[in-house]
C-alpha cells in the first residue's frame, strides 16, 4: 500500500471509477518547448508521436464507447503531422472537443490550416500561459516564450477566441513557477482577466490553475534543487478528503500515442496502465464504474487545496 492509499485509509475513502465521460488522447511528447515543469518531459528531441494508425484505433474507441468531451494533449500536439485529421474526425464524436496547446507552437509555419480547422469545428483552446509577468513566464518555459504567447493569444482573439458570443472558448491554464501550491484559482482568474484586458485587450474564456506534478523534468529540478523532500510534504499536508469524489481520474481514461490505456496523463508519465497491465485501445472497452483506479504518491498534487478536478 503506497502513501497516497494509506491516506485515503485513514479517512475511510476509495478512489473507484464513476461513469468515464472524458477521453484524453496523448499524441505524444515532441515540442517545440521544454518546460521545467513538464511531467512527460515533452521536448524538441522527443520522437514518441501517434501514427495515423493509432489515431484510427482511437476514434474507433471513441465510436464505439461514447465520450461527451475528447481531450487531446501531449507534448505540443500541434506539431504531430496527422493532427489535423484526429481533430477532424473527433470533431463529429463528442459534445466537446478541446486542443491543448502552448501557444507557440501554433506561430509554427504552416500551422494556419490548422487554426482554420479548430475555428469551423469549434475546437475548444486550452492553452498554457503561467504568468503575466514575463519573467516568471520565461524563467519556466524558455526566455522570448511570454511575448510569443502573448502575440498568439491576439491572434486568437482575432478569430474569435475568447470573444464574448463567438462560442469559441479558449482557456488559459496556469501552474507555478516553484516548489509550491497554485493560489486560489477565482482570484488567479480575475487578476488574469483584468491584467490582460487593461495592457493587451485580450479576453479569455476562463482560467484553471493546477499544482506541479512531481514526475518528470519537474520532479528532478526538485531533486537538484533539494525541494523535493520539502514539497511533498506540503502536497501531503494539503491533502483534502473533499476533493476524490470530483477528480478528474474518476470521469476520463487516458491513451497514450503507443495506444495504451491509463487513468490519467500523469499515470501515462510514470508508466503505470490502467489496472497495472498495459491494455492497448484497440482492445479496450470503456472503463466500467467501481473499477479501482490505480495510485502513487504523486495524486497527492491532484488532492492538495481545491483539487485536480
Amino acid at each position: 500500500m503506497n502513501g497516497f492509499q494509506k491516506i485515503l485509509a485513514e479517512h475511510a475513502l476509495e478512489l473507484t471509477r464513476a461513469r468515464t465521460s472524458t477521453l484524453q488522447v496523448n499524441v505524444g511528447f515532441l515540442c517545440n518547448l521544454a518546460c521545467r515543469h513538464c511531467h512527460v518531459e515533452a521536448g524538441p528531441g522527443r520522437t514518441e508521436i501517434m501514427d495515423r494508425g493509432t489515431m484510427e484505433q482511437v476514434i474507433a474507441f471513441a465510436k464505439r464507447s461514447g465520450f461527451k468531451v475528447i481531450d487531446i494533449t501531449g507534448g505540443a500536439p500541434e506539431l504531430v503531422p496527422d493532427i489535423g485529421y484526429l481533430l477532424e474526425q473527433a470533431a463529429g464524436l463528442a459534445d466537446t472537443v478541446m486542443l491543448r496547446t502552448n501557444l507557440v507552437a501554433l506561430m509554427e509555419k504552416g500551422r494556419e490550416e490548422l487554426l482554420g480547422l479548430c475555428r469551423d469545428r469549434r475546437i475548444t483552446l486550452v492553452a498554457s500561459f503561467p504568468s503575466t509577468n514575463e519573467g516568471q513566464a520565461d524563467a519556466q518555459r524558455g526566455r522570448g516564450v511570454w511575448q510569443k504567447s502573448v502575440a498568439m493569444l491576439k491572434e486568437l482573439n482575432k478569430l474569435g477566441y475568447g470573444r464574448t458570443g463567438t462560442g469559441l472558448d479558449l482557456f488559459l491554464v496556469a501552474n507555478p513557477a516553484g516548489a509550491f501550491l497554485p493560489v486560489d484559482q477565482c482570484a488567479a482568474e480575475k487578476k488574469f482577466k483584468t491584467d490582460l484586458a487593461r495592457k493587451w485587450n485580450i479576453d479569455f474564456t476562463g482560467l484553471y490553475t493546477f499544482a506541479n506534478m512531481p514526475l518528470g523534468r519537474f520532479r528532478a529540478w526538485l531533486e537538484q534543487s533539494g525541494n523535493l523532500e520539502a514539497y511533498m510534504a506540503r502536497l501531503k499536508g494539503g491533502f483534502n478528503p473533499a476533493t476524490i469524489s470530483g477528480l478528474m481520474c474518476r470521469s476520463l481514461v487516458s491513451v497514450s500515442w503507443d495506444g495504451i490505456l491509463y487513468d490519467c496523463d500523469f499515470n501515462l508519465a510514470a508508466g503505470l496502465p490502467c489496472g497495472g497491465s498495459p491494455v492497448h485501445v484497440s482492445e479496450a472497452g470503456k472503463p466500467e464504474p467501481g473499477v479501482p483506479i490505480m495510485t502513487d504518491t504523486w495524486c497527492f498534487a491532484c488532492t492538495a487545496g481545491s483539487g485536480f478536478t
